[in-house]
């Protein structure tokens, strides 16, 4: 008894320290330092929640820009299966999947000739990515503002107000978030 006593005191202080103190005092710290992230970057309008600047969403409608194609769970965009596709470059699948995904945009928008940029065709390694690149959303770009009855120069203008510098000047690469962009371009006017 005289063992056991003090391992039950240390087990309980050390769960109540490591299992409701500490993830109380995070979790405060980051509500009042980054309030935002710390409640998923959620976008709100009128109440009604359109989604998150974190995760993906499934935009196929040729009005707007389209994202990376997403790889996660039965559905696409589901944040409870996040992960790749797994198929490595000689699978036939993953050909037959970026052929596909290359004839849909070019159904979308017939008289682009341009390379199709490789975010456009392949899914993340979350299958969740929220981004695309500038050559992707430039790739777009007169697809969406045609449809919009938009001039490009004023998509455009948007456009770089929503690509987003590597963070710091040198982590990572410039990116667009496809759900701000898309919100943006349905605020604007014809």
């Amino acid at each position: 008894m005289n063992v056991i006593r003090p391992l039950l005191a240390s087990f309980v202080l050390l769960s109540a320290i490591t299992g409701v103190l500490y993830p109380l005092a995070v979790t405060g710290i980051g509500k009042l330092a980054f309030n935002d992230k710390v409640n998923g970057s959620l976008i709100e309008k009128d109440g009604k929640l359109l989604g998150s600047s974190l995760i993906g969403q499934n935009f196929s409608d040729p009005k707007y820009f389209w994202g990376r194609p997403s790889a996660s769970g039965t559905f696409a965009y589901n944040g409870m299966a996040s992960g790749g596709s797994n198929q490595g470059p000689t699978n036939p699948a993953l050909k037959t999947a970026i052929e596909d995904r290359i004839k849909a945009l070019r159904e979308a928008d017939p008289g682009n000739t341009k390379a199709v940029p490789v975010d456009l065709v392949t899914a993340s390694g979350s299958g969740l990515d929220p981004h695309i690149s500038p050559a992707a959303a430039q790739f777009q770009l007169q697809r969406v503002s045609k449809l919009r009855g938009l001039k490009a120069e004023q998509v455009q203008i948007l456009l770089s107000q929503y690509t987003e510098a590597p963070q710091f000047g040198i982590f990572g690469e410039a990116r667009v978030n496809v759900l701000e962009l898309n919100l943006a371009l349905d605020k604007m006017k014809t």
